[in-house]
């Protein structure tokens, strides 16, 4: 069974900024630890990606998987699920949602829900969710937040 996990994190940029940072997959591997390769597969007919295949190494797990995206119009939200199970996974299904603020700062919200197909302790996984999520959200800050990042 899936457990939903949620955390969220204010970034010193407006919403557009943020979004941009998340939706430039194949730059992740810049800036976030875990990820190995991300490979943009599909996209919409507007220039967005509708599928990635990511390779993660984070130590203890490696994996490769593609996720499925769709995006609100104003990329307010960004949705994620997993595609097919991996080695790893089951299921995944994730979401980043953006709310500006009025001193042109946005909160990020996170939300993950895996399933892996390797058993794992209950008090193990939420620990593990707790640390991709707080790495994710404060790695997604520093890229944001970084001189000379996208404006």
């Amino acid at each position: 069974m899936a457990d939903t996990s949620t955390q969220s994190i204010v970034v010193g940029a407006p919403p557009d900024r943020v979004a941009a940072v998340i939706c430039d997959f194949p730059s992740y591997p810049e800036w976030t630890e875990a990820v190995r390769r991300a490979e943009v597969i599909e996209e919409y007919e507007d220039g967005y990606a509708s599928q990635v295949r990511f390779t993660i190494d984070a130590g203890v797990m490696a994996d490769e998987y593609v996720l499925a995206y769709e995006y609100a119009e104003d990329l307010s939200r960004i949705e994620w699920h997993l595609v097919e199970p991996s080695k790893m996974q089951r299921s995944q299904r994730g979401s980043y949602d953006l709310v500006g603020n009025p001193d042109d700062t946005t909160t990020v919200t996170y939300t993950l829900e895996v399933e892996l197909s390797v058993g794992m302790l209950g008090m193990f996984r939420r620990k593990a969710e707790k640390m991709i999520m707080d790495t994710a959200l404060k790695q997604l800050k520093r890229r944001v937040e970084a001189p000379g990042a996208a404006h």
